[in-house]
């Protein structure tokens, strides 16, 4: 049964279930925002470009599994494909546990690799089905439904953590580390006996993942055979003779790179810019939250303002430059001042703040780069997915500069980043063809 025949039911139970999977991407996504400092202690990691190998572990795998995923997809179908996804992260979940055993880094890299191939599939799946089950008009709407279950996670997911794997006892050990006080067999023992501590929930997360697997694909809501979404209609200018021929969704792939490589810098770059301040990570261990928190907040503002008050294209614009204006503060702006018990600079503060203006960036590209494709579709998600290893590669890149210069120099990666994205809402998403059509 198609979804657009489907019952007012098994809509809402299809948004609810795609809400567990968006809840599901933003636990495992956002923890990374601890793991990456946690790791540079733990594994004894001596420069910013190792730490941030979690990123790039994690978000590479979509760049080289979106193409796999949808040709997977077509073969076998949505409901079946999201089981495949789950079962795929609960490995990357099993894969911590030798990791943890050895304190070997390329292990937790490989567990990651494996979330993040999980993670492909699923996004591959899901993102287009919400984008389709109702007007496009209201996709961004949709889109930022999923985003708070995805946020919400988010915020929850590095506080959760803290308190199941670092103990008192460990935060004093780091602390010891990081200060150079702890060396030798001493050390080596003290990291061995605190990065155990991560066996536990996940292989507890590894459970919920299988089962949670079947339960979808057991679930009541109508599967959707992702060829049916290929389907060119009259008029959507399926006469074109490769994916390519669509310079909006090359474009808005592009788009998605700066965008989501920006964001996950916000976040994950937080807790290691306020330990350079002085703070500690105990202290720190709220920023990724918060930032999470206020993109939480533009979800709900989305959800209230899109597209009744405000056009989700003059949503994108807006805060594209607010983005920029904001990057641009980290950078520049000084002065000291004291929240949440941390003395910081004040530029720590308007990276936690870009939470807002990236909140809606996501939900409105996606729709505009997805527009119109006909039977290029499913093939164009891929593409769109696939820009998601923006969170690979940018952070590597504000690693290197942070190593070579310093922190707050490597924020200078946002700043073209947000600039092509003022031209993808501007200009770039209304560009139909590469050249002129003749008249």
């Amino acid at each position: 049964m198609s979804l657009n025949n489907s019952s007012k039911s098994n809509y809402l139970a299809s948004l609810f279930m795609c809400g567990c999977l968006y809840f599901i991407f933003g636990f495992v996504s956002w923890v990374n925002s601890i793991l990456i400092p946690y790791f540079k202690v733990a594994c004894d990691l001596h420069n910013e470009v190792l730490g941030y190998l979690v990123a790039f572990a994690f978000y590479i795998a979509y760049l080289v599994m979106s193409i796999p995923a949808s040709i997977m997809l077509n073969k076998i179908g949505f409901k079946r494909g999201v089981e495949y996804g789950l079962w795929v992260m609960a490995i990357g979940a099993l894969l911590f546990v030798p990791a943890a055993l050895t304190r070997t880094y390329a292990l937790f890299l490989a567990g990651l690799f494996s979330f993040g191939i999980g993670l492909a599939i699923l996004q591959t799946a899901a993102n287009p089905f919400v984008t389709i089950i109702g007007p496009i008009e209201s996709a961004a709407r949709r889109i930022s439904i999923m985003g708070i279950c995805n946020k919400f996670a988010g915020i929850v997911s590095p506080l959760i953590f803290s308190a199941l794997v670092i103990r008192e006892a460990d935060k004093t050990t780091m602390e010891l580390v990081k200060s150079g006080e702890l060396v030798g067999a001493a050390k080596e023992q003290a990291l061995d006996e605190m990065i155990l501590n991560v066996i536990p929930p996940y292989l507890c997360l590894a459970v919920l993942l299988f089962v949670f697997g079947f339960v979808f694909y057991k679930s009541s809501i109508p599967d959707i055979d992702p060829k049916s979404l290929n389907k060119a209609e009259e008029g959507d200018g399926s006469e074109r003779k490769s994916i390519f021929a669509y310079p909006y969704l090359i474009l808005g792939a592009l788009a998605m790179f700066c965008h989501v490589g920006s964001q996950v810098i916000s976040v994950d770059t937080s807790i290691r810019y306020a330990e350079s301040m002085g703070a500690t990570l105990d202290e720190a261990k709220i920023l990724p939250s918060l930032t999470l928190a206020c993109i939480l907040i533009g979800y709900l503002c989305g959800i209230a303002l899109i597209p009744k008050y405000l056009k989700q294209q003059k949503a994108l614009l807006i805060c594209t430059v607010t983005g920029l204006v904001l990057s641009l503060c980290v950078i520049f702006a000084s002065g000291s001042v004291e929240l949440f018990g941390m003395q910081t600079d004040i530029s720590l503060w308007f990276l936690i703040l870009l939470g807002l203006p990236n909140s809606l960036i996501f939900a409105g590209i996606w729709p505009l780069a997805i527009r119109n494709l006909g039977k290029y579709t499913n093939l164009g998600s891929s593409f769109l997915v696939m820009g998601l290893c923006g969170n690979a590669f940018l952070p590597l890149i504000y690693g290197w500069v942070a190593d070579n210069f310093d922190l707050r120099m490597g924020y200078w990666v946002l700043v073209p980043c947000f600039l092509y994205l003022i031209f993808y809402a501007a200009v770039g998403h209304r560009i139909e063809h590469w050249t002129p059509k003749k008249r």
